[in-house]
Parts: structure tokens; sequence; C-alpha cells
């Protein structure tokens, strides 16, 4: 009985520490900052919510941008903190900044008459304008959409980033 006991208290110690071992080899982020099962969950959902907010944006409806924000800003204060998440370093400062825009968004949307706040440039692709509902903060969600692609290649690592799902440019003159 006790030999039966022993063995049983072995083998879920055993188990116990396999667990453990591969519990912290599936947290590991490999140098790209790609590899992670969080990591690669990460950036699909950073994927759809940026995919999500350009079509609503480029729609031109102002209620469903700032849902849209008001969705994004915690993700992108985690990435920020990187606690949650193991990130390269500029990822998370690019987290950080792209947090200020969505939070500066989500202000000037909510009250129209505000003013806006000066933020520091960050380089972008190029990115067209969003229709007028929107022209407001238009300057700040094409920041914050750039840098959510920016992101999105520090998680994925060498993978490619899927591009913006812009719609078609109006032809001038049609």
């Amino acid at each position: 009985m006790k030999a039966k006991f022993g063995r049983s208290i072995a083998l879920v110690a055993a188990g116990s520490l396999l667990a453990v071992a591969t519990a912290g080899i599936a947290s590991a982020s490999p140098v790209g900052g790609k590899g992670s099962s969080s990591t690669q969950a990460l950036a699909a959902q950073v994927l759809q919510m940026r995919d999500d907010l350009t079509k609503v944006a480029y729609a031109g409806d102002v209620g469903a941008t700032r849902g849209d924000l008001g969705q994004l800003s915690p993700v992108l204060a985690d990435i920020a903190a990187g606690k949650r998440y193991t990130i390269q370093t500029d990822t998370q400062q690019l987290a950080g900044l792209a947090k200020g825009r969505a939070d500066e968004s989500t202000r000037l949307l909510a009250d129209p008459t505000a003013k806006p706040r000066q933020l520091p440039p960050l380089p972008l692709p190029p990115i067209p304008d969003l229709p007028g509902p929107l022209k407001i903060v238009s300057d700040l969600l094409k920041a914050l959409l750039g840098a959510l692609t920016g992101i999105l290649g520090g998680l994925l690592g060498a993978l490619p980033v899927p591009p913006l799902p812009l719609p078609p440019l109006p032809v001038p003159g049609a």
C-alpha cells in the first residue's frame, strides 16, 4: 500500500515537473518576437483589431471607430507594459506611442470641440486621409494604423505583415 502511495506521489511530482518545464518552453520567445503561442495569438488579435479599425474608419462610422479604439487601447497598454507578453523593447515603445494616439483619437471623437494635443510624428507609410466625419482625427488614426502595422512586424518577426485593407482610392473625375 505504501509503495502504491509512494509511486502516486512520484508520478504527480514528475508530471508537475514536466508541466512546469514545458510551460517555460512554451512561453519563451526567441529572437524576432515570434514563436510563443501567446505572441502569435496577440499578433492575430492585433491584426484583427487593425483591420476592423481600418474598415470602420474608412467607412466614416464615428461610433464604431470610437468603439474599436476603446477595445484597442487596453491591448496596446498590455504590449507597452511588456509584462504579459515577451516582445522587443522597440515594439513595446511603439505600442506606447500607438496607445497615446488611440487615447487622443477617442478623446477627440467623444468631444469634437476639444482641442487636439500635439503628439510627436511617427514615420508613416503613405495612408490616404479618412473621410469627412473622421477628418478631425485623420492624422492620429493614420499614425495609429501605421504603428499597428509596425507592432505586427515586431510580433510576427520574419513573417510578412498583411497590408492594410484600405478601400480603393476614388478616381478623379469619376
